[in-house]
């Protein structure tokens, strides 16, 4: 502190400012013992000299490492040194051995890297700049030599960057010693991963802070022998407990009851709960929710903090379940029962709350209400149950939800510890404390009161600690300090918790009688401590006291201390819990010793805190203590932003001020010989030059100057307070001296020299004039000679004008008539065009129509000669009928061909219930036909076998050769009757043959309608899908067309209120625009950069003939240019469209997303839709869609429409219904193979780079403009292929046809069917062929991956579709010999989709199982001994039990003639 021997006019000093905290200025005048002072920033200041601090004018532009190397060791000089260092970024500063850290709220990578931790590594303290890697090194040094654990005491608020300080003191030491992995993370990770955790239920919104830790945290760092991280434990202490029942505004509970209301619905109704305002313990306060912060994405980050940690699904679920029972159990409110004193639940409401607090906790609710609303007293004669009041059952509530949500913390801090791991065996420790710092607000409460009383705790120690620093220098030096006085706070600690007469011990007499109030507690405050210099009692109040803390006065509003030091232990409370059903309830409240339990004992939070503090204070007793102090900057958690104010209250809490008072009671000024020397040494300039030792030198300068009470030690000065602003004043009186005998000579000097400046002057200004007089005369004959020379040129210019006109004239009439000459040339060969396109599509036509007559005439010819050959062929079969031994072989072909009909028939009826309506007469007049005959065929045979056997029996019975005559006249009688009866049967099996032929061609005439109806059946399942798909497609457009109209009815008032120049110009251009089409015709260039000036100006003396354009025409001859552009084919530069990159970066460069009118987007459209309007060009086609799919991803990433949050739900889920619906929201995350880096280096960190734009309509019409023409390219694309190879599928199906007779016999094969077969497999591989192009066609022009693979998996499901489907209808498809050709064309297929890769090819291959699985049962060998099971589950699991039957049925062995299933596996099908 300044005096007036110090401060003169002229001083610069230091002077307090509300907004700035401190300001320098200059004094300019003194009046006693006030100084008017002249600041900085232009004010004038009239200040008591008491409060001035001087300034030292020659501190070190970039001030010091070490605040105590200061000149002047005072606030302002300690706030200044801190603003220099963090403006360049020097954020760590010494004070002595205490470390303080401002927060740069920006990444200095630098500060941490591997080269940093290795220059700290056994460097001395204080020989590198200050840095917390120092302070760790000196505990981890300390800790290995000295073998004594240590302990970093890391204080701050929030913000202040404690928590990046603790990783950076792990990581350190993990670099020092080593580190021990534990299931894959280190210790360290393990720590900081249990933040959140920890975070959710310990911290909680206060009126500076909103995320206050509300609890103390000692993380205990561990190391083995070798000095290696073997463990870690945290331990918590102080946690505000108080603050789970009573809230103040505009304060929060903790977070995670603000979570669990935030949760997902699912959550919510399993929980009953609802919005925070409805819950007591909640809505105390009116601020729910937090600025910034989404409590919905907190709880699920919660939810996978405690996944790391450690902790089960199962447990999560008790611990939310225990945390709703809190809010549930608040909600619980008593009135007066019928008993007097008694209390029961309020009304329905409350009921429900008490059941539902019972059902999350598993307990009985008739048991929960006991425990509430009633007390065990237990006295030696008996047991008696006490009723309480309402206010006592409320209390008694507040209890319980206290204890329980207390032991909940606890469980949680348990289980954190079991899951980093404890080293047991280790002896040496480092901790590191993080715990709220000192709070002042404008209403404190009993939470206040506690956490203060704490950091007078921590200063205490604190201050004990600078002392002793403070006594080692003065030791080091050989001073002495003896009479120096220790500055403590043992009046305010012995006023808190001293017995019996503490604050705290007096709140606990208080609570302890029922009667008792805060104004009773208030007075009892007054009269004990009226006298006490640290106790306040304030004016204007008869509850509220203040207190004199170290940081400063802090008044205490006494109303709820009472109420929130309860905390009683209720022996019902323990034992109701510990009965709980659930086990994690039942663990918090284990069965406590039977003495404990017999009745309630009274226990106070302040009592607790006070003990628990206790604790701490020894653990940080036990180790060596090291301090950093972290320091936020500011309030917006912003760089380079600097608060006086706000970071002069951090220092004065942080008890870093408290530190400089204790340095300024002994020796706050110190300085090396050398330094004071050079300093001072113009006080006495006769003893500097003398040869005198140093030390010697400064003892004589400042007894010289009459100072007392200085020291000189071995190698420094050491000064009281105020004996450095003394000399600097002397030295300041000699500097002026000598200044003012240096003006003198100065002003001399500059005297003389004005003086002969002002005579030359003289001299060199009548020299001008004299030289004026001759310019004058000069420019009169100088005037007239222009005279002349402008008459000379003005008459050539009119000369020259004429001539120049003449010849504009001329130009005009040859410009007029070369255009008319051109325009005629062009309009006869328009003509001449049009005549030949005539000509040449009436030709074609003429031809088309001749060869269709053709090819009419020839099937015509065909149809009649196979006609022909048919009829001769059943003339042939009459005739063999006719024969006598072809009745059996007839009945034979006549019984399987009508059992044939009968299986068709049944297994159509099962395929085609639709059309079984519609022919059930005709079929049920076939099969009664066919009963009917097959009824009298069997007739006939009987009657065939019995007249056989009654011929063989009278031949045996026949008499000897006598009577030989008589029997054959009676045979031969007999014999020609049979005759007749055999010649009728002929007769009646003529006529059954010509009903079969009959029935035969109803049948065969039923079977083409049939197939007819199925063919159209499945043309029509086509249109169906297809109207599904369109209708997707339109539902998916309505849903963007209602998200953007939603954004325009949001702009629509600020767009009614903007000036209508714009729009009007705008629109009037998209009008002209339209009205010429929208297309440019003009020359293709064959290169373009966008970037270029060649394109964008034009040539230089175009420029000075004509005027600037416009803005509007500039934009229109950039827009042409790139229509220009994309309509050429590109090609690609390293895998990348350069077309999509070139129209991305165009339309982001002209900003064309963020206007309200623009034709761009149209003409682009256009532009891609005449490119592939009419293409059948598989190569075209894909390029486009390489193009349109890569810009429309971009549009993707960067477009964003503030309206389409507000959609809802069911029309989000409808929008991905369709391929492409899938497709873009795949977009949102890339592709693999897509490559989105634009063309030269434009974006280098891809999509992810992108930068989100405000989107208009426009720029979303665009955007659902160009997925349509994805959709559509996509679409043509798989078509021409399908086209493609329809007609070889056709041709696939069936193999050559084999006469029965040859397989029969079992003859080889002939040439002719060897080859069939080589055609087939032709056949095959032109189907492989064209995959192949397609591939390489859809690669060239760089198509994702992905889509690719989409094409090649429709396309072997269209030919998987369409051989099924053949095989179920043909059964001359369904043989041995076409199972093996169909099989090789399949292995074909295989190897193309093997050379592929997956990447193309996909799932493709395994579209085709319904095909490989029936050719595959086809091709077996030994079907009849394959059972239903075999066949179902290990041949063909994918077909069908009908399919299998069809297939079974329809099959028949033309090479081995073997069978086909069991009639058993028939019989199930």
């Amino acid at each position: 502190m300044g005096t007036p021997v110090n401060i003169i006019v002229g001083s610069h000093v230091w002077v307090e400012d509300h907004s700035l905290a401190w300001v320098d200025g200059e004094v300019s005048k003194l009046n006693g013992e006030d100084a008017e002072i002249q600041t900085s920033n232009g004010k004038r200041v009239v200040a008591n000299l008491s409060r001035i601090y001087p300034k030292d004018m020659e501190a070190p532009a970039g001030g010091v490492d070490d605040m105590t190397k200061l000149s002047y060791l005072h606030e302002p000089g300690v706030l200044q040194n801190l603003k220099i260092r963090y403006e360049l970024n020097e954020i760590y500063t010494y004070t002595g051995n205490i470390l303080i850290a401002i927060n740069p709220f920006q990444r200095l990578p630098h500060l941490y890297d591997a080269h940093m931790m290795q220059q700290y590594k056994g460097a001395p303290f204080g020989e590198l700049s200050p840095h917390v890697f120092a302070v760790a090194d000196v505990a981890y040094r300390a800790m290995i030599n000295e073998g004594k654990s240590n302990s970093i005491l890391v204080s701050g608020e929030s913000g202040a960057g404690k928590t990046e300080t603790t990783k950076m003191l792990m990581r350190y030491l993990a670099f020092l010693g080593g580190r021990v992995a534990t299931e894959g993370r280190t210790v360290e990770q393990q720590v900081l991963e249990s933040n959140p955790v920890l975070e959710a239920f310990g911290n909680a919104k206060t009126v500076r802070n909103n995320n206050s830790s509300r609890f103390g945290k000692f993380v205990e760092i561990q190391f083995d022998k070798q000095g290696r991280i073997s463990g870690a434990a945290i331990r918590t202490y102080l946690l505000e407990r108080s603050r789970v029942c009573q809230i103040s505004d505009p304060e929060r509970n903790y977070h995670c009851f603000y979570l669990l209301c935030a949760a997902p619905q699912e959550e919510i109704e399993k929980y009953k709960l609802g919005n925070p305002k409805s819950f007591h313990y909640l809505n105390q306060s009116n601020c729910y929710e937090l600025v910034g912060v989404s409590d919905a994405h907190d709880y699920l980050a919660t939810r996978r903090a405690m996944d790391i940690v450690g902790i089960s699904g199962k447990e999560q679920d008790a611990i939310f379940r225990v945390v709703a029972a809190i809010l549930h159990l608040g909600n619980i409110e008593f009135t007066k029962g019928k008993e007097i004193d008694s209390s029961v639940p309020k009304d329905e409401k409350s009921k429900f709350h008490l059941n539902m607090t019972a059902e999350l906790l598993m307990c009985d609710p008739r048991a929960l209400e006991d425990a509430l609303c009633k007390r065990v007293m237990i006295t030696p004669e008996e047991v008696i149950k006490r009723s309480l009041d309402p206010l006592g059952a409320t209390v008694s509530r507040d209890g319980l939800a206290k204890t329980i949500y207390s032991r909940l913390f606890d469980w949680l801090v348990d289980k954190i510890n079991v899951s980093i791991g404890q080293d047991p065996n280790s002896k040496s420790l480092i901790g590191v404390l993080d715990i709220y710092g000192f709070e002042s607000f404008k209403a404190n409460s009993f939470e206040q009161f506690c956490i203060n009383f704490t950091n007078e705790k921590l200063q205490q120690h604190f201050n004990q600690h600078v002392f002793k620093m403070e006594q080692e220098e003065y030791t080091k030096e050989a001073i002495d300090w003896s009479y120096i006085e220790f500055v403590d706070n043992q009046d305010v600690l012995d006023l808190i918790e001293k017995k019996p007469g503490g604050i705290v011990a007096l709140l606990d007499e208080a609570c302890m009688f029922p009667k008792s109030t805060h104004e009773t507690f208030a007075n009892k405050l007054y009269q004990t401590f009226k006298n006490h210099k640290r106790f306040i009692k304030p004016k204007l109040s008869r509850t509220d006291f203040t207190i004199a803390h170290y940081a400063g006065e802090v008044l205490y509003q006494s109303d709820q201390f009472l109420d929130k030091n309860k905390d009683y232990v209720v022996p019902e409370h323990q034992d109701l819990l510990s009965a709980s059903k659930c086990s994690f309830v039942a663990g918090l409240f284990p069965l406590l010793p039977e003495e404990t339990t017999k009745s309630s004992k009274f226990s106070s939070i302040g009592s607790r805190f006070k003990l628990q503090l206790q604790q701490l204070m020894e653990t940080l007793s036990s180790t060596e203590p090291h301090y950093i102090r972290c320091v936020k900057p500011n309030n917006l958690l912003k760089p380079a932003i600097f608060e006086n104010v706000n970071i002069m209250q951090q220092l004065r809490c942080g008890g870093v001020l408290e530190a400089i008072r204790i340095s300024c009671a002994g020796y706050p000024t110190r300085r090396a010989f050398f330094e004071f020397i050079n300093r001072f040494g113009v006080l006495a300039p006769e003893i500097v030059e003398g040869n005198h030792d140093e030390k010697v030198i400064c003892g004589k300068i400042l007894e010289k100057k009459g100072l007392k009470g200085f020291q000189i030690g071995k190698t420094k000065v050491f000064l009281r307070a105020g004996q450095m602003a003394e000399l600097d004043a002397r030295r300041a009186e000699v500097l002026s001296n000598a200044a003012k005998t240096i003006q003198h000579r100065i002003r001399t000097h500059n005297a003389r020299k004005q003086f002969i400046a002002l005579r030359k002057a003289t001299i060199h200004v009548q020299s001008l004039w004299r030289g004026r007089l001759a310019c004058k005369f000069f420019e009169s004959m100088k005037r007239e000679a222009g005279a002349v020379k402008i008459q000379k040129n003005i008459r050539r210019y009119q000369a020259r004008k004429g001539y120049s006109k003449l010849r504009v004239s001329g130009l005009v009439l040859q410009t007029g008539l070369r255009a008319m000459a051109a325009r005629k040339e062009f309009r006869f060969r328009k003509q001449t065009k049009a005549a030949i396109i005539m000509q040449t599509r009436w030709r074609c036509h003429r031809a088309s129509s001749y060869y269709k007559k053709l090819k009419r005439a020839s099937i015509v010819s065909q149809c009649r000669w196979r006609g022909r050959i048919a009829r001769r062929e059943l003339r042939k079969l009459k005739m063999a009928a006719r024969e006598t031994g072809a009745l059996k072989e007839a009945k034979d072909k006549l019984e399987k061909h009508v059992e044939e009909l009968t299986w068709r028939l049944q297994l159509e009826k099962r395929l085609r219930t639709d059309l079984e309506e519609a022919k059930t007469q005709e079929i049920t007049k076939l099969q009664n036909s066919l009963q009917s005959m097959q009824i009298k065929i069997d007739e006939t045979s009987a009657l065939l076998v019995k007249e056989r056997e009654a011929a063989r029996k009278a031949i045996e019975e026949a008499p000897p050769v006598i009577k030989e005559k008589q029997v054959i006249v009676e045979d031969t009688k007999r014999i020609d009757s049979l005759t007749g009866e055999v010649e009728s049967l002929k007769a009646s099996l003529h006529l059954e043959e010509q009903r079969a032929d009959n029935s035969e061609r109803r049948y065969a005439e039923a079977q083409e309608s049939i197939e007819e109806k199925q063919k159209k059946l499945q043309e029509t399942e086509g249109k169906v899908h297809q109207l599904l798909e369109s209708l997707s497609r339109l539902e998916e457009k309505l849903t963007n067309l209602e998200s953007e109209n939603q954004v325009l009815r949001q702009q629509a008032v600020s767009v009614s209120m903007a000036p209508n120049k714009f729009l009007s110009g705008r629109s009037k251009s998209i009008v002209q625009r339209s009205a010429e089409g929208g297309h440019i015709v003009g020359d293709p260039k064959p290169a373009l950069d966008m970037h270029s000036h060649s394109i964008i100006q034009r040539d230089h003396p175009e420029v000075e003939e004509k005027p600037q354009k416009s803005l509007n025409e500039k934009q229109q001859e950039n827009q042409e240019l790139l229509i220009r552009c994309i309509a050429q084919h590109l090609g690609f530069a390293g895998n990348r469209p350069i077309a999509a990159c070139i129209i991305y970066k165009c339309l982001l460069q002209w900003r064309s997303f963020e206007v309200e009118r623009t034709s761009v987007f149209d003409r682009i459209i256009q532009t891609i839709g005449n490119a592939i309007e009419t293409q059948d060009n598989n190569d075209v086609l894909a390029y486009w869609l390489s193009n349109a799919s890569t810009l429309l991803l971009l549009l993707q990433r960067t477009l964003k429409a503030s309206g389409a949050a507000g959609m809802a739900p069911q029309r989000r889920r409808s929008s991905s219904a369709t391929l492409f619906g899938r497709m873009t929201q795949s977009f949102r995350g890339t592709p693999q193979g897509v490559n989105l880096s634009f063309v030269n280096g434009g974006l280098n960190g891809g999509v992810d780079t992108l930068r989100q734009v405000e989107a208009k309509y426009p720029a979303l019409l665009f955007k659902q403009q160009l997925t349509a023409y994805v959709e559509k390219i996509y679409g043509m694309i798989r078509d021409n292929l399908k086209k493609e190879i329809s007609p070889l599928l056709g041709l696939c199906i069936q193999a050559p046809r084999i006469s029965r007779a040859s397989l029969v016999k079992g003859s080889s094969r002939s040439l002719a069917n060897s080859a069939a077969q080589q055609a087939l497999i032709a056949h095959w591989q032109g189907i492989v062929k064209s995959l192949g192009n397609f591939l390489n066609t859809l690669k060239a022009n760089h198509v994702p991956p992905f889509l690719v693979r989409k094409v090649f998996t429709q396309i072997f499901s269209f030919i998987n579709v369409q051989l099924f489907n053949s095989l179920l209808l043909r059964r001359e498809c369904c043989s041995f010999s076409n199972g093996e050709y169909v099989k090789a064309g399949l292995a074909e297929l295989e190897h193309w989709c093997y050379k592929a890769t997956d990447e193309y090819a996909g799932s493709a291959w395994d579209e085709l199982k319904h095909i490989r699985q029936a050719i595959g049962f086809l091709v077996i060998h030994q079907k009849p001994k394959k059972t239903l099971d075999e066949i179902s589950h290990d041949l063909c699991p994918v077909l069908s039990i009908q399919q299998l039957y069809r297939i079974s049925t329809m099959y028949w062995d033309d090479k081995y003639g073997t069978h086909s299933v069991s009639s058993e596996v028939s019989f199930y099908g």
